[in-house]
């Protein structure tokens, strides 16, 4: 990080090419959350199964993620970013010719490399071009590509929708890629120095097994409830992994992920509120096109419509909440945005079993706003109090934890969803109380939120 120098117009171009690139990654994702209706009559699935086009997705971005620190010492920036961008074109293309559910499903796997690189390339681009005093401006700029894309996306994908068919999100994304490309060749340059590190197979394997294990066991839920062995088995078996993985890694002289950070208490405390931040605002993101389109019976373009006030009034605001932390410190933006969250989830805790389309608008922006507010915040806050040699692992932690948390969201939630077993009740209805069940569990993660914070913020004092 640059101490008092000002952001060239170069960085500024580079770092815009980037976000850009990762924004167009997010907004496929999410896109397809809307067109879920769709895919589960013309393909033949379930909720259960079309969500792991969102849930697969993400995880694979969050196993990427992993190796993110690593990436950045072995490879240029450069590199990285051309790779991003035919993993997305590949990815695109796979998409718009797949006949069937399994070959869309590998498309977004595929395309989910090109986030996988992108996001963190951008951080890292960030923390390296942009000075201390301005870092907390740029991230929230960062941030606000992470934040708007999942909430833009249902809206763009129910408008694709309408407009042609779910094929048409990719289509209309192919030309933007390849003008990001020629902009980010041109601009982006190399900071740091390369090194020829060595790859810790081992460790990435154990990480990758638990993350991977920790996601199918809770997509069993839905299907086999908390107390069976398919889900308490699966549990048990990431924990495994994980607890090996620690072992691995503490006897090795060349950690995967440092996690050493893990022993700065702000760092801790701000990195586990803001996953659940990214949490709640996936599962949210996924329940409320599908629930307005279930339960209410409006059409994808409506559905993807209801998020669109949220997400404008927070491209707005967002450089805003990152210079309240840059001039008052990081307390006065995270706790007023962990109240409004609170407040939106007692809302639709309230309402959940009858939600109508104005209510979903109005619970959503202000979750939008105040989780916005508290989201690039917790993450400007939490990498401030690393040392730098650090930075690279911590930034990796963060964007791993990000995406595991949004695919675990995704998939908590259609767990929720599809919770209702009632006989004779109709689907839209089950699905309303699957949906309250999960606003419920919202709830209770906003409240736990608070306790994080306080212990963040005591520390520091």
């Amino acid at each position: 990080m640059k101490e008092n120098e000002k952001v060239s117009k170069k960085d500024l171009v580079s770092i815009f090419s980037v976000a850009l690139v990762a924004f167009l990654s997010i907004l496929t994702e999410t896109s397809m959350n809307v067109t879920f209706p769709t895919l589960m009559k013309s393909m033949n699935v379930s909720l259960n199964l079309v969500q792991w086009i969102t849930t697969g997705y993400l995880l694979t971005v969050a196993i990427l993620m992993i190796i993110s620190a690593y990436l950045k010492q072995r490879f240029k920036s450069k590199t990285l970013f051309i790779a991003a961008t035919i993993f997305f074109v590949v990815g695109d293309l796979i998409c718009i010719f797949s006949p069937n559910f399994p070959i869309l499903l590998f498309g977004r796997i595929i395309q989910a490399f090109s986030a996988g690189i992108s996001i963190p390339l951008m951080y890292n681009i960030i923390l390296e071009n942009v000075p201390i005093s301005k870092l907390g401006f740029y991230i929230g700029i960062a941030a606000l590509v992470i934040m708007i894309a999942p909430a833009t996306g249902p809206t763009y994908g129910g408008l694709m929708v309408s407009l042609a068919d779910w094929r048409m999100i990719f289509w209309s994304t192919l030309p933007v890629i390849f003008i990001l490309m020629f902009i980010g060749i041109k601009t982006i340059h190399q900071v740091s120095p390369i090194k020829k590190t060595r790859f810790e197979l081992k460790q990435f394997v154990l990480l990758a097994a638990g993350l991977v294990l920790t996601m199918l066991g809770f997509s069993n839920l839905s299907i086999s409830g908390v107390g069976s062995w398919q889900f308490l088995g699966t549990i048990l078996a990431a924990i495994i992994a994980f607890a090996l993985y620690y072992v691995v890694s503490q006897r090795s002289d060349n950690q995967l992920i440092n996690i050493k950070v893990f022993k700065n208490p702000m760092f801790k405390y701000s990195f586990l509120a803001y996953v659940i931040l990214q949490f709640c605002n996936l599962a949210t993101n996924f329940s409320l096109p599908n629930y307005a389109q279930i339960v209410v019976g409006a059409s994808s373009l409506i559905g993807g419509l209801v998020l669109l006030p949220g997400s404008l009034l927070t491209a707005i605001s967002q450089p805003w909440f990152g210079h309240l932390l840059d001039r008052y410190g990081a307390k006065i933006p995270i706790i007023s945005g962990s109240i409004l969250v609170t407040i939106s989830a007692i809302g639709f805790t309230v309402f959940g079993l009858n939600l109508t389309v104005a209510m979903i608008i109005i619970f959503y922006t202000v979750f939008s706003f105040g989780r916005s507010m508290a989201f690039g915040n917790s993450l400007t806050y939490g990498l401030k109090s690393v040392p730098r040699e650090l930075t690279p692992d911590a930034n990796a932690i963060f964007n791993t934890g990000q995406q595991f948390a949004g695919s675990l969201g995704t998939t908590v939630m259609a767990a929720f969803m599809s919770s209702d077993k009632s006989a004779g009740v109709s689907y839209a209805t089950a699905t309303a109380v699957g949906s309250h069940r999960g606003f419920v569990f919202i709830l209770i993660l906003s409240l736990i939120n608070f306790v994080l914070y306080y212990q963040a913020f005591k520390k520091r004092a």
